[in-house]
Order: C-alpha cells, then sequence, then structure tokens
C-alpha cells in the first residue's frame, strides 16, 4: 500500500471505530430504529446525488428487488441491532464481537453458497469462536436484562453481514459500487420510516445525540462508504481488509480515551484470539508455505495505480466485509 493508501486505512478504521462511540452515546436517547433512520436516511440523501443520470437510475429500477433485500439484511437488521447491543454493551467490547463477521461469511458460503473451505480455515473458525468465549464467558446472562441477549443481538448483526456478502456476490456483483451504496442505502431509508418514525422518541432530543447521530450518518456511513470502495479501487480487496482487524482496535482506543472503559486483561486476551482466529480464516494469516501447483499462474491483483482517483463505476471484490 502507498503511504496515501495506509492514511485512508487508518482514517476508515477510525471513522469505523468511531461508529460504535456514536451508537453508544446516542442510543439511548433516540432508541434504536429511530437512530438508525438517520444514519441511513442521511446517508441516502448523501449519496443518491451519486445517481443522477439515467443509466444508473436505470439500474437501480432493474434490480430494486435486489437492492430492497441487501438494504435489510446489510444495513437495516445489522446497523439496528448494533445500536440495540449498545445499549447495553460497550463500544470496544461490542466491536470485537462484530469483527467476527468473517467468520460467518465463511461458514454461510460453505452451507448454502457453493464456497470452498480450506482445511486450515476450520482452524481459523474454531480459534475466533473460542476468543468470542474468553471475551463473553462471563457475560453470558440469559436472564431478563443479562449481557447473554445482547452479546447474541451482536452475533445476529454479524450473521446478517455474512448473508449479505454471500447475496451480494451471487446477486449484485455486476452492479457499479455506486448503485450497491447508494441504492441499498436508500431501500434501507424507505424500510425504516414509517417504524422509525412510529418509534421515535416523546422526549426532546439532546444537541450532543443529534451530533453524534450526525456524525454515525455523516462520517461513519458516507464518508467511510467512500473511503472503504476508494481503498478497494487503488488497494486491492486484500489490503483493504485488513480494516477489519483495525476497527476493533481502534474502537477499545476511543472507547478508552472518551467514554472511559476499562480494557481488562480478559478484553485483550479475546481480542488477540479472536483476531487471530479471523486472520487465519480468511487467508490473510497463513500457517506453514503453501505449496504451489506446477504449471499454476501467478495471479496478479487487479487494481490501479495508487494515485488512483475513487472509481465509483468499480464492482465489489466478493471478500469485502460489510461496515459496522
Amino acid at each position: 500500500m502507498s503511504p496515501a493508501d495506509t492514511l485512508r486505512l487508518i482514517l476508515l478504521s477510525s471513522l469505523w471505530g468511531l461508529s460504535f462511540i456514536f451508537m453508544r452515546v446516542a442510543v439511548p436517547e433516540f432508541g434504536p430504529v429511530p437512530l438508525i433512520l438517520v444514519r441511513m436516511g442521511v446517508g441516502a440523501l448523501l449519496l443518491v446525488p451519486l445517481l443522477l443520470s439515467l443509466h444508473y437510475l436505470t439500474l437501480v429500477w432493474a434490480n430494486k428487488g435486489s437492492l430492497f433485500v441487501l438494504g435489510v439484511i446489510n444495513h437495516v437488521l445489522p446497523f439496528t441491532l448494533l445500536a440495540l447491543a449498545t445499549t447495553r454493551l460497550e463500544a470496544g467490547f461490542t466491536s470485537l464481537i462484530n469483527a467476527t463477521t468473517p467468520i460467518f461469511t465463511a461458514l454461510l458460503g460453505a452451507l448454502f453458497f457453493a464456497t470452498p473451505v480450506m482445511r486450515q480455515q476450520y482452524l481459523g473458525l474454531a480459534l475466533a469462536f473460542f476468543g468470542v468465549y474468553v471475551l463473553s464467558a462471563d457475560r453470558l446472562d440469559f436472564a431478563l436484562g443479562g449481557d447473554g441477549w445482547f452479546i447474541l443481538a451482536v452475533l445476529g448483526a454479524t450473521f446478517c453481514y455474512g448473508v449479505a456478502s454471500n447475496y451480494a456476490r451471487m446477486h449484485l456483483a455486476h452492479l457499479p459500487v455506486r448503485v450497491l451504496a447508494a441504492g441499498s442505502s436508500a431501500m434501507s431509508a424507505l424500510v425504516l420510516l414509517v417504524p422509525g418514525l412510529l418509534l421515535w422518541p416523546t422526549e426532546p432530543i439532546s444537541g450532543l445525540a443529534w451530533a453524534n447521530g450526525l456524525a454515525l450518518a455523516v462520517l461513519s456511513t458516507t464518508l467511510a462508504f467512500l473511503l472503504y470502495f476508494g481503498l478497494i479501487a487503488s488497494a486491492g480487496a486484500t489490503a483493504t481488509s485488513t480494516v477489519t482487524f483495525l476497527v476493533p482496535v481502534s474502537a477499545l482506543l476511543w472507547g478508552y480515551l472518551l467514554l472511559g472503559e476499562r480494557l481488562s486483561l480478559q478484553i485483550l486476551a479475546g481480542m488477540a484470539i479472536t483476531l487471530a482466529g479471523t486472520a487465519v480464516a480468511t487467508g490473510l494469516l497463513r500457517l506453514g508455505r503453501r505449496r504451489r501447483e506446477p504449471g499454476a499462474e501467478t495471479k496478479v491483483p487487479m487494481t490501479t495505480t495508487h494515485d488512483a482517483p475513487l472509481d465509483l463505476d468499480a464492482r465489489p471484490d466478493d471478500n469485502n466485509r460489510s461496515p459496522p
């Protein structure tokens, strides 16, 4: 990665790490569904202008059903579940559980989408789930109001991301990035409009909560989407996927600095195990040397130059992770 791409990656991980802080601060006053309505509504208003041409509008209309499904399983459900979880769980802790998204993507791909899983990936999957157990073993209380239900909400969000990644690969890989990002955001806002207004809080919302809600929409959604897809265009999907491991570190750091969340030995150990397992499962960390078969051709990643502008007409790679 070029120095500019490295800075973009750090900024992206910071914005996505901050999303857990923004939700943690804003959701007690908004409630989960109204907060995500603000997130996706403002995000859609900022992204939809990218579609103002007959070509892109035609693509959205032709794929409106698939974009609707993607909006529900990649934005509406997981974002709402994460917002619900942050009403009880610390921002850094929530981001660590959310880092298991590639695990569910691999499992669901193998079970339902005919995606092959290599032998060492099974070890990575097991290691990552053990890391989640280390993180949450003493918090799996499923009594009324216990942390266990909120941990399940985060795992439910990662499950949705796994379904969405495989669904997009199978049904939407032919669409340009701008159509996917803006189209699915607009569909999400439409889905959330009625329930978000019905559940809108009766008490006035403070300026601090509004500031965090708008920052979630503008910084951690719109700007983060543009940075993310720009990185894919300039640095490639594999390099960009390392954001998976930087986001929890960012969220833990922001949680410690801004919210006074504690960093215990259990959290640090669970983080190390979970991220190591995820790295093995996604192939970023290989155990042993991979043998090259005779006559195999070297695959050259299809990337642009490091100084290339944001390519909103690029098509997403099927290894991309979903945003938090």
